[in-house]
C-alpha cells in the first residue's frame, strides 16, 4: 500500500488533500480563474456612501475599501501565500537537514558548535526575529521567504541531529565504516534514506507554520507588500472596516485558517504511518 493510497483512505487527509489541490490551482490559473485583475478598481465597486459591497451576484464576496473585487484579491492572494509557504519551508528544511545531519554524524567539537548555534537561534523567539529580520530589509514576497527559512529550520535540525545520532550508531553504519566507505557516501546513502520519512512529516507541518507567518508579517505590514495581494496584507488592509464590512477580513482569515488546516491533517496523518509506533493506532 502506497502512502498516497493510505493518505486517500483518511477522510480527514483526504480532505486536507482536496483543500490544498483546491487552492494550487486557483494559484495557478489564477489569471484565468479570477473574475477580474486584482487591482482594477470597479466604479460600481462602491456604495453612494463609499462604502465597500458586500456579497452579491456580480462580486461573489464583495468588493474591498477601493471598490476592488475580493474574490479575484483572494484567488491572486493564494499565489504569494503558497510561493512563501512551500518555498521558505523547503529552504529550512534544508537547512535543517544539513545541520542536524553534519552535526550528528560529525559530533566532536564541529558537532557540539553546530547544535550550540542552533540553540542559540532556539532562544529567540522565532516571530519577533522574523519581524526584526524583516524590519531590516526592504520587505517583498522574495525577502519574506529568506526571512522565514531563517527563523524556521531550528526544529528540523533537532530533530534529524537526534535521529541522525541515534541511527550513526546502528550495525549497518557500523559495516559501512569497517568497509571504508566515506563520511559522504555514508550521509547521502544510508543516512538521510533513513531520515526521509521525519523530515517528509515536518516539510508538511511546517508549510502550515510558514503559511501563519507570512500571514503575521503581511498582517504587521512588513511582509508580502500591496498592491500584490496576500492574504495577510488583505486582513491589515481591511482591518478598520471589521465591523461595517466584516467579510473584507472574514474571507481572507478563513483561508490562512483552511490552508494551515489542511497541510496540519495531511501531516498528522503521514506521522502515524510512517511512525512504526504509531501505526495501527487509528
Amino acid at each position: 500500500m502506497t502512502i498516497l493510497t493510505a493518505l486517500f483512505k483518511r477522510k480527514l487527509a483526504l480532505f486536507g488533500l482536496i483543500v490544498i489541490l483546491g487552492f494550487v490551482i486557483l494559484a495557478l490559473f489564477a489569471p484565468w480563474l479570477a473574475p477580474y485583475p486584482y487591482a482594477e478598481m470597479h466604479k460600481d465597486g462602491l456604495t453612494d456612501f463609499g462604502s465597500p459591497l458586500p456579497p452579491g451576484a456580480k462580486y461573489w464576496l464583495g468588493t474591498d475599501t477601493l471598490g476592488r473585487d475580493l474574490l479575484s484579491r483572494l484567488i491572486y492572494g493564494a499565489q504569494a501565500t503558497l510561493i512563501v509557504a512551500i518555498i521558505a519551508n523547503t529552504i529550512a528544511c534544508a537547512i535543517g537537514t544539513l545541520v542536524g545531519v553534519t552535526a550528528g554524524y560529525l559530533r566532536g567539537l564541529a558537532g557540539a558548535a553546530l547544535m550550540r548555534f542552533t540553540d542559540l537561534m532556539t532562544a529567540f523567539p522565532a516571530l519577533l526575529l522574523a519581524i526584526l529580520l524583516a524590519a531590516m530589509f526592504n520587505p517583498s514576497l522574495w525577502i519574506v521567504v529568506i526571512v522565514i527559512a531563517m527563523v524556521n529550520w531550528v526544529q528540523v535540525a533537532r530533530v534529524t541531529y537526534t535521529e541522525t545520532i541515534s541511527l550513526a550508531e546502528r550495525e549497518f553504519i557500523t559495516a559501512e565504516r569497517s568497509l571504508g566507505a566515506g563520511a559522504g557516501r555514508i550521509l547521502f546513502r544510508h543516512l538521510l534514506p533513513h531520515l526521509i520519512p521525519t523530515i517528509t512529516v515536518y516539510a508538511t507541518l511546517g508549510i502550515a507554520t510558514t503559511s501563519l507567518t507570512e500571514a503575521t508579517l503581511s498582517f504587521l505590514g512588513i511582509g508580502v507588500q500591496p498592491p500584490t495581494p496576500s492574504w495577510g496584507n488583505m486582513v491589515n488592509e481591511n482591518q478598520t472596516y471589521f465591523e461595517a464590512a466584516p467579510w473584507l477580513v472574514f474571507f481572507p482569515s478563513a483561508c490562512i485558517g483552511i490552508l494551515a488546516l489542511s497541510f496540519n491533517l495531511i501531516g498528522d496523518a503521514l506521522r502515524d504511518l510512517l511512525d512504526p509506533t504509531l501505526r495501527g493506532r487509528h
